[in-house]
């Protein structure tokens, strides 16, 4: 499940990558209002894609998972910033593990990467949620995650933008569901295509 917005520079691209890691997969593009050719992108590549027209990450989330039935799901952002070979590797932890989320955490050498201030914001953020459910993820704030079904079905969605990463991981750990995590390379966003 990849939400966009705008995402025409990389969308084609991620929809191969991932279909290249999981061949079994049906790859859903949800886009969200873009201005661009986003959709044409993600159509050409050989996704399903789909709308909503509310805007907002969380609103897309909201769909997504009402509208897609599977055991297992996969969430990332339609950036290219995530490792798409990442992805048999946290599925399979959470299957064989049965496991209701695995989080994709982000390692770099790249300084580009995070926006300026986003890593120490994550690491507070992270630090002050583990203080009260305990230490059981290091990256709350990852686009990157596999969720079983029970996981998606019992979602609460109550955010509309991008603060459902945050939503994600205090339900799990509120719910008290099994989770893991893997490190998953993680790189600088493409630059946009200059104006024509």
């Amino acid at each position: 499940m990849i939400p966009c917005y705008n995402e025409e520079v990389t969308i084609a691209f991620v929809v191969q990558d991932f279909r290249a890691a999981l061949p079994d997969a049906i790859i859903y593009v949800y886009d969200n209002n873009s201005t661009d050719q986003t959709i044409a992108c993600a159509t050409g590549a050989g996704a399903v894609v789909c709308t909503e027209s509310l805007q907002g990450k969380g609103y897309v989330i909201r769909r997504m998972f009402s509208d897609i039935d599977a055991d297992f799901y996969i969430l990332v952002d339609g950036d290219a910033t995530y490792e798409a070979a990442a992805a048999p590797a946290m599925l399979q932890l959470a299957m064989e593990n049965g496991l209701d989320m695995v989080n994709g955490a982000r390692v770099t050498d790249r300084v580009d990467a995070y926006r300026r201030g986003h890593v120490l914001g994550n690491r507070v953020l992270t630090g002050l949620v583990t203080s009260v459910f305990g230490r059981r993820l290091s990256d709350m704030l990852t686009g990157y995650r596999v969720f079983s079904r029970r996981f998606v079905k019992s979602f609460p969605a109550l955010s509309s933008g991008f603060e459902t990463e945050t939503e994600f991981t205090v339900h799990a750990l509120e719910q008290a569901m099994p989770i893991g995590e893997l490190p998953t390379r993680y790189v600088e966003r493409p630059p946009a295509l200059p104006p024509s």
